[in-house]
């Protein structure tokens, strides 16, 4: 249940006629809706509300789906780590901590089956009036609104026991316009609709001899969550983060308004939007973006690892420290690193760039192979030239990994802490991976993209590494993640923290315990944020958990 805190009921209700109810409606309350109600408002949606029923409800045979099927529940547990067995539900999310463990496909058959965190009802939107409908019940009968499209988010923003659900997933419009204009960009871009996923978003600007800016994940949605926390990827050392590219939003906010925000139309709202976090201002339709010119590319990819962690370390850390010196010249030239460091191993996942060279990328790789052919490490190495950046996106990041099988938490890193503190870092990734712990980095430069149009966090533009943390979740011990989520919390983030004072995370792959969230997560933009959220949302239809705003309510 989502209840407003108490001592912001004056502050509520000075604002007029602003509900200054304790609480959301709730399933079973005398409030919740009544069967004739839904009825009536699927019908008004034209059959568009899904009544959630839990993804692993075939590996059960207790609580209120008892849906058990045997070749059913093995076909599920095979594939749950593949995106596109949580991409066709409305309500299953891709970080299975945010269920609650209500539903868990690994337990026995005998084990209860319940929404949990769910959200109880989810409307398949598909145009703007599905949207405008859904929020104006959603505010006659006081219930949890839930923005969700694809279901990739860390952060626990698509779940909400309770609430009602919109689903963005199938608004997948595309359409390219050849002559964008306006004060301050004149040239190609693409209008994406807001279920539009990163590759499809690819591949369509590839089909126009273009590129747009995007992430790393195939899956995740362009204008979702993604754009909205400000969205990096591999492209970012050569144009700047998502939200660089942003020219217009269309947006239905609360009172059930549709417009586009620009930087000169509604001028606020589009500075929020862009970088301030999603699922709180209003909910985003479409996202018209930049199209840059197409381009060869190249890309590269190495490992390398030692059987022995005490008699080789010395060497192993050697070689990581030489890689983690040499990220400045990489990401200048326009390369965006992938890597990721584990007990006694480090993979460089993808380094790439469009209108960079083969031999420019060996080049810089050999600082780090050479230490390795010294200490007689094996190592693997590989690069290749393409005709287009997509088809180095292709053959180095696909197929992509899901993301439910890990808990999250990120930090930051600027370049002065790379450049002056590089053995202080070293010791805090050795005391990472010794906690058996995944340090994931993301290496790029996005500092001369500096604009006021975006609301995206300021201490992005002085990073260098957005490193992630994570360790793999059990679904077989629920507590144990739980426990894990404290030890990065409260022991290895802090050690982070402490090499960046007045640091940031990246919102999108944050720790949803991270504390002092309103300056780790939005900077200096916190309370002008919120006042953008208060003028287009003043009475809080849209909550997610460490969104702007959320600090008045409590879960």
């Amino acid at each position: 249940m989502v209840s407003r805190l108490s001592d912001m009921f004056g502050w509520m209700a000075s604002m007029g006629n602003v509900s200054t109810a304790a609480c959301r409606c709730f399933p079973g309350d005398a409030c919740w809706p009544s069967t004739v109600q839904w009825n009536d408002f699927n019908s008004s949606i034209g059959g568009k509300l899904i009544a959630s029923v839990p993804l692993a409800a075939p590996c059960h045979e207790n609580g209120a789906f008892a849906a058990w099927n045997t070749e059913e529940c093995a076909a599920l547990q095979d594939n749950w780590f593949l995106p596109d067995t949580h991409l066709a539900s409305s309500s299953s999310p891709m970080s299975y901590l945010f269920t609650n463990n209500s539903c868990n496909p690994f337990l026995t058959k005998e084990t209860n089956c319940t929404l949990g965190n769910l959200v109880t009802y989810a409307v398949n939107a598909t145009s703007a009036t599905d949207i405008q409908q859904t929020l104006a019940f959603a505010q006659d009968h006081d219930i949890r609104l839930v923005i969700r499209n694809t279901g990739h988010d860390y952060n626990g923003k698509s779940t909400g026991a309770g609430a009602l659900g919109l689903w963005l997933h199938h608004l997948d419009s595309l359409e390219y316009v050849s002559e964008y204009s306006s004060p301050s960009y004149s040239g190609p871009a693409i209008k994406v609709g807001a279920g539009v996923s990163i590759y499809e978003a690819y591949k369509y600007a590839d089909e126009h001899n273009g590129i747009v800016v995007g992430g790393n994940c195939p899956t995740v949605s362009l204008a979702g969550g993604y754009t909205q926390g400000g969205g990096h990827g591999p492209l970012a050392s050569k144009y700047g983060l998502a939200v660089d590219q942003v020219l217009e939003w269309e947006v239905i906010t609360a009172d059930g308004s549709f417009f586009k925000a620009l930087s000169t139309h509604h001028s606020s709202l589009y500075w929020a939007l862009s970088g301030g976090g999603g699922g709180t201002y209003g909910v985003v339709v479409s996202l018209t973006v930049k199209v840059h010119p197409q381009e060869a590319a190249a890309a590269a990819a190495m490992s390398f690892a030692i059987q022995n962690t005490s008699t080789g370390a010395d060497d192993f850390w050697t070689a990581v420290t030489t890689f983690v010196e040499s990220l400045p010249s990489m990401v200048d030239t326009g390369l965006q690193v992938g890597w990721m460091l584990v007990p006694g191993a480090f993979i460089v996942s993808s380094a790439s760039g469009p209108g960079i060279s083969q031999q420019t990328i060996d080049g810089l790789f050999e600082k780090t192979i050479l230490p390795l052919k010294k200490a007689e490490i094996p190592y693997q190495y590989s690069s290749q030239p393409f005709p287009t950046w997509l088809q180095s996106y292709e053959a180095f990041n696909l197929p992509s990994a899901n993301v439910s099988n890990a808990i999250m938490g990120s930090r930051l890193i600027p370049r002065s802490v790379v450049e002056d503190q590089t053995q202080n870092l070293i010791s805090a990734l050795q005391t990472i991976v010794q906690h058996n712990f995944v340090a994931v980095g993301n290496s790029m430069t996005v500092a001369s993209q500096k604009s006021s149009d975006v609301s995206v966090n300021p201490y992005l533009r002085q990073t260098i590494v957005h490193l992630s943390l994570g360790t793999y979740f059990n679904y077989q011990d629920f507590a144990s993640n739980l426990q894990n989520q404290d030890i990065m919390t409260n022991t290895l983030i802090p050690l982070l923290a402490a090499l960046t004072p007045n640091g940031a995370a990246y919102l999108n792959e944050a720790d949803f315990q991270q504390p002092d969230w309103q300056s780790v997560f939005y900077g200096a933009n916190y309370d002008l944020l919120d006042k953008v959220k208060s003028e287009y949302d003043p009475l809080d239809l849209f909550y997610a958990l460490g969104a702007v705003g959320s600090d008045r309510w409590e879960e």
